[in-house]
């Protein structure tokens, strides 16, 4: 017989076998279950289908019946009631006999047809009758047969169940039911599939029962405890708040629910998305039996914006909803990286909040905690813990990355550096970052042209991920090590010499003043003085002017680059708070339209273009009242406006 239900030895359940409680556990057979899936010395509910002067009728399931012979019982039944039994003799001709079992306290547990298998033990019972126990978090109706994924104890499995072409099998079982799934294990394309007679809704005891074994589950949704990388007291304090964040990820991928990733289109938010996908796909491989999964439960997206524009929101809803009409998904998680923390995030949020979608921040922008507070459900940031931008968002994300899957640590173990100098962090960590750095073969020159190829890159790929050519220039999930280093070296090369092409025509523009606390302001009209529409585009173009006048000065600098409605802001040894400028603005300048923020000392804000002079005088203003501080460095420029 087939061991399909037992805790004993080869798998029999035996009759003095006790759950946790010391009650007996009665098995309640499924009604697909047949002889082969009974056991001796095993208790089984029954119903009395008959009474007679010799005994009584009982049904096991639709397919297993029998008698209790009067000398076999302990007292009288009518039909409709319910006895534990357990096998007496099955004769040559097929009759079965049962004797009753007296049992004080029963535990009833639900048992399906065949053998009762986890995702750890399908390849072992290819060809088998079997079957499982899980949560449904997929419906996909094909043109051929219906395909619930079902998330069971170990990963989540694909049950194949067919009707006429293109006709919904099981029309009753709909998302996150529990269910009882029973049928033949076949191979397909390399991976294992149920292809199931039967699909049935479990409740009371049964889907109690089901829901215990998924959230007792040791491959669920629990983060892995990771060893930091460096020791940085800073970064310990947001470690709880990272590994819940990861938490959240697996949960949400073991639930069926597809990751939308959201990130500023520079250099930290590439390494703060790409080890997060990587991860996420690695996870989705390891629990996921269907090979093509990952494609459709991940998607990274970069936004140009350092906040999440309604233009962006606007198609990640489009294609979520098409996604649930189509595919049968659910709607997507969103993950907003190096974004999402301040107030111009919130008009995209509210879009959002219409609809069944969780939204999780992790930035290190500064940010307007109670504007968005409502709006989502965990929010990550170093400025909320008494730190600042210096703990970058690839930093971060690094390390939920790892607690994802610990198995990629090598290959993300040089991207916190790159992150770090893509972002100008100042971290006193960012020598133990280095170091870790160098000893994957990246000294900090290499690690700067990785950088530049990154944003380089980015540029050129607009609104389009990038996926396989970024990971090569990241050399995250990269198979050849040589390919990485010729692209960073070709797209670096490209990008310095683009930029020296744009230095060179607009430095002869730039216009110089010294300002009443002391520090140099040097600004520039990109609009009229910078190539549009090519790299270096005007966010970086400020940039690059702002160094080189840092470098020719050693004094404080202030930078604006400007356009009809927009300047960039950079800034070494001047105390800015822009954040707090833009609220300011918004009310000294009537009519200016004035929105922006970032980092304290970097960031960019929009106005309306008639009241552009308004703006920046009031702005300059400003700076010319702010602290000086020699020490003070600026961080990644926030804004690539074109």
């Amino acid at each position: 017989m087939t061991p399909s239900h037992g805790t004993g030895e080869n798998g029999a359940a035996r009759a003095d076998s006790s759950d946790s409680d010391g009650e007996t556990v009665v098995y309640d057979l499924d009604p697909g279950c047949t002889i082969d899936d009974i056991e001796a010395d095993t208790p089984y509910r029954a119903t009395v289908n008959g009474v007679v002067e010799y005994g009584v009728f009982v049904d096991l399931s639709e397919n297993v019946s029998g008698l209790v012979h009067t000398s076999n019982l302990t007292d009288s039944y009518e039909v409709g009631e319910t006895l534990v039994v357990e096998l007496g003799e099955v004769r040559e001709n097929g009759d079965v006999s049962f004797v009753e079992a007296r049992v004080d306290d029963p535990a009833y547990r639900q048992v399906g047809a065949g053998t009762s298998v986890d995702a750890g033990s399908l390849g072992e019972h290819t060809g088998e009758r079997v079957n499982v126990v899980g949560r449904v978090v997929q419906i996909k109706q094909t043109g051929g047969p219906t395909i619930f994924q079902v998330r069971i104890e170990g990963g989540v499995v694909p049950c194949v169940a067919f009707e006429d072409a293109g006709v919904r099998a099981f029309p009753e079982v709909e998302l996150d039911d529990i269910v009882r799934a029973t049928g033949t294990l076949e191979e397909r394309d390399e991976y294992t599939q149920l292809e199931v007679d039967r699909l049935q809704r479990l409740d009371g005891e049964g889907r109690h029962q089901a829901i215990e074994s998924l959230e007792a589950d040791e491959t669920g949704s629990e983060a892995a405890s990771v060893e930091p990388l460096v020791e940085w007291p800073a970064f310990e304090k947001l470690s709880e708040d990272l590994q819940m964040v990861a938490s959240r990820l697996r949960e949400a991928v073991l639930n069926g629910r597809p990751i939308r990733i959201r990130h500023h289109a520079d250099g930290d938010g590439l390494c703060a998305g790409v080890p997060l996908q990587y991860s996420l796909e690695q996870f989705i491989d390891e629990t996921w039996e269907d090979p093509q999964s990952s494609r459709h439960l991940i998607k990274r997206l970069p936004s140009k914006a350092p906040f999440y524009e309604l233009e962006d929101v606007t198609r990640d809803l489009n294609f979520a909803l098409e996604s649930r009409k189509r595919h049968g998904q659910k709607l997507p998680l969103f993950l907003m990286l190096d974004n999402g923390s301040t107030a111009e995030d919130t008009p995209a949020y509210r879009n959002l909040a219409h609809y069944d979608v969780p939204i999780l921040v992790v930035d290190h922008h500064h940010p307007d905690p109670e504007a968005v507070e409502d709006l989502v459900e965990t929010h990550v940031n170093p400025y909320m813990y008494g730190e600042d931008y210096r703990i970058t968002t690839g930093m971060m994300s690094v390390a939920i990355a790892r607690m994802i899957s610990p198995e990629i640590t090598d290959e993300i173990r040089h991207v916190p550096a790159v992150a770090g100098l893509a972002d100008r962090s100042e971290a006193d960590a960012m020598s133990d970052y280095l170091e870790l750095a160098r000893e994957e073969g990246y000294d900090t020159n290499r690690l700067r042209a990785v950088g530049e190829a990154l944003d380089y890159a980015t540029y050129w790929l607009r609104y389009s991920a990038g996926r396989e050519f970024v990971n090569d220039l990241l050399n995250v999930n990269c198979t050849d090590r040589g390919r990485h280093e010729q692209l960073v070296d070709l797209l670096s090369e490209r990008a310095e010499r683009d930029v020296e092409t744009q230095l060179d025509a607009a430095m002869e523009h730039v216009t110089h003043e010294r300002l009443d606390n002391g520090a140099h302001l040097y600004r520039l009209d990109v609009e009229r003085h910078a190539k549009r529409f090519t790299y270096p585009a005007p966010g970086k173009t400020t940039g690059k002017i702002h160094d080189r006048k840092v470098e020719e000065t050693g004094d404080p600098v202030i930078t604006i680059g400007f356009g009809p409605d927009f300047a960039v802001l950079r800034s070494d040894g001047v105390r800015l708070d822009i954040p707090e400028f833009v609220s300011e603005l918004q009310e000294e300048v009537p009519g200016g339209g004035v929105s922006g923020g970032g980092h304290l000392v970097v960031g960019s804000i929009k106005f309306v273009k008639g009241m552009r002079t308004r703006v920046i005088d009031a702005l300059v203003e400003k700076m010319a009242e702010a602290e000086i501080d020699e020490e003070l460095g600026s961080s990644a420029v926030l804004a690539d406006e074109d």
